[in-house]
């Protein structure tokens, strides 16, 4: 999809390498500059019970750097700098989350990089936005996407005694997804007109997005700020339902008229489908409570497994709630390769949730730190003399 395409990724942690490891799945070659001392921070960071543990395999790193080549290189020097730049001449986008104080001291600013290739492509992925009093702030998605993007607060019930913990690189993720779609339109754009794009996207944007129906409700009468364990309207037919073994079955039926009947017939209530209380939509509104407290009690009196099974034909928008766990043995998952194995090993990553074509390319493992330093370096036209003064310089791996 994107063969050909040359990306210089200076960028750590989560947010802009996932968002290059898009595109290293597409078949873009993702060049991934690493500091000299460890590389990415993110490589030592195996913690959060995030898949082995075992020292040998880092699922972060594999998921979020998956097919690109790893360069190690000190650009606090002269001649790392000077390197840094021929990649960029060289490539088609460069992509960084460096904040921009940082980018400017070392000429690495839109300017900066367009005097080296006026054609490239400038992607920023920042905290809170390319402009305003807090541009240049540090932020992760804990901070800038979950605590003041909105989404800890409303994901929070309001009983709670404190905010719910955001999930590893919850924001992240997402965000990555929109930077990517900002860089896949500049290419285009570029394939058209011959014009560059500088593309930015930040966490707290993407939350907003995320949450843009709570935004544009937030000042209208009845909004119902925080989560709640059903949907505000109170609808019966929109709400999870706890099983005889603790296990929960959601009901999203968002046409509650039109599933009411055949509903009725599978669970064994045929008599609930003409009960005056309940028979259309305005008097089960108004008998909530009432029909709410059946259909609990009658989802506790099966067990999880029985109730998937009863309601399986069922051609209504209802769902297991299922666990993480629950995804790996999901028929779904399996049938479109939702969760594959890296390519030589056992280990799985997450797909990148687009498909071509019904295509599904198995993955590429994550490079080792500074992997493809001396193969990154010829192919940039160095001899092996050179590489040589750089080791002993320190200013590559």
């Amino acid at each position: 999809m994107f063969e050909g395409i040359k990306i210089v990724e200076l960028a750590q942690w989560v947010f802009v390498p996932a968002a290059g490891a898009v595109f290293s799945n597409l078949g873009a070659e993702v060049v991934k500059i690493e500091r000299l001392g460890g590389g990415d921070p993110l490589r030592a960071l195996f913690t959060a019970s995030l898949g082995h543990q075992t020292g040998q395999y880092n699922p972060r790193i594999e998921q979020n750097n998956s097919g690109k080549l790893s360069l190690a290189i000190d650009i606090g020097t002269e001649e790392g700098l000077a390197i840094l730049f021929r990649l960029v001449e060289q490539a088609d986008v460069f992509l960084t989350n460096f904040r921009s104080s940082t980018l400017t001291r070392y000429g690495l600013d839109v300017d900066g990089v367009r005097a080296r290739n006026p054609r490239i492509i400038y992607a920023r992925g920042h905290g809170f936005g390319s402009r305003g009093p807090h541009a240049d702030r540090p932020g992760y998605d804990a901070s800038a996407f979950w605590a003041r993007g909105g989404v800890g607060q409303t994901l929070t019930t309001n009983d709670a005694s404190e905010p719910v913990a955001m999930r590893p690189a919850f924001g992240d993720h997402t965000a990555a997804m929109n930077l990517a779609f900002g860089v896949a339109a500049a290419l285009y754009k570029r394939e058209r007109t011959g014009e560059p794009s500088v593309v930015d996207t930040s966490l707290l944007a993407t939350a907003m997005w995320t949450l843009s129906s709570d935004v544009l409700s937030a000042f209208n009468p009845g909004y119902v700020g925080g989560a709640t364990t059903r949907a505000p309207q109170q609808s019966p037919l929109a709400g999870t339902f706890k099983t005889a073994d603790g296990r929960w079955i959601a009901l999203v039926f968002m046409e509650p008229d039109r599933y009411w009947d055949p509903f009725c017939r599978h669970i064994g209530r045929d008599d609930l489908a003409v009960d005056e209380r309940f028979r259309e939509g305005g008097a089960r509104t108004q008998n909530a409570r009432e029909c709410l407290t059946i259909l609990a009690e009658v989802f506790a009196s099966r067990e999880y497994e029985e109730w998937r099974r009863i309601v399986a034909d069922l051609d209504a928008p209802w769902e297991p709630m299922q666990s993480v766990r629950d995804l790996y043995d999901d028929e779904q998952v399996l049938a479109n390769g939702f969760l594959p194995t890296i390519n030589g090993r056992d280990d799985h990553v997450v797909a990148i949730p687009t498909q071509f074509d019904g295509e599904m390319e198995t993955p590429e493992r994550a490079p080792e730190f500074g992997e493809h330093t001396e193969q990154v370096l010829l192919d940039l036209g160095l001899g092996w003399d050179e590489l040589a003064k750089l080791k002993d310089a320190k200013v590559i791996l």
